[in-house]
């Protein structure tokens, strides 16, 4: 069972956040891997063409786990969608429209990441998830949807999403409402 904890789950009043940025935050526990997946697939219901999603945390937090969450979300067999650790990129191009899958774990020098063109793929046909975002410093997209993912106890997780631009807010906003987060509040 998934549980909100925080941010949009309540009211104005209740946070003291402004209407400007009602929607910017949101704190989500994961009790199970298939919380994770049941998380991805939902906020991918919503998203659109050029969206980028920014994933951090340490080693085995869920960032590959929320990773292919969105891809099934988008009609991308989860199975297909591994740690591409190895390479910077993996592209799967069989759902809705294509998942360009980051894994920077290995980047050493933000510098890097530019011989792939990877703003092409940012704002691109497809939807970009980046894991180990913090690796692209001064090269992070200023509007995104910033998920930080940590351990509680046992197989919890916590994850804490950050929705920077209105657009990432409306994405955050329609998630959260969706009938699939609905039945866990």
């Amino acid at each position: 069972m998934i549980g909100v904890t925080a941010g949009i789950a309540l009211s104005r009043k209740d946070t003291g956040i402004s209407d400007a940025s009602i929607g910017a935050l949101m704190r989500i526990i994961s009790r199970s891997v298939q919380d994770t997946l049941h998380i991805g697939r939902a906020i991918a219901k919503n998203m659109r063409k050029g969206d980028i999603i920014c994933l951090r945390g340490n080693l085995g937090s869920g960032k590959t786990v929320l990773a292919k969450g969105i891809a099934e979300g988008l009609g991308i067999r989860r199975s297909n969608v591994i740690s591409p650790s190895f390479v910077l990129l993996r592209v799967h191009g069989q759902g809705r429209f294509p998942l360009y899958h980051f894994d920077l774990y290995r980047l050493v020098d933000p510098e890097d990441i530019l011989a792939l063109g990877y703003e092409e793929y940012l704002y691109g046909e497809g939807v970009a998830v980046i894991e180990w975002a913090d690796r692209l410093s001064y090269l992070a997209p200023p509007e995104c949807m910033q998920v930080e993912l940590s351990f509680r106890e046992d197989s919890k997780r916590l994850l804490k999403f950050k929705a920077n631009g209105s657009r990432y807010q409306q994405l955050l906003k329609d998630a959260h409402e969706s009938r699939t987060f609905k039945k866990f509040n």
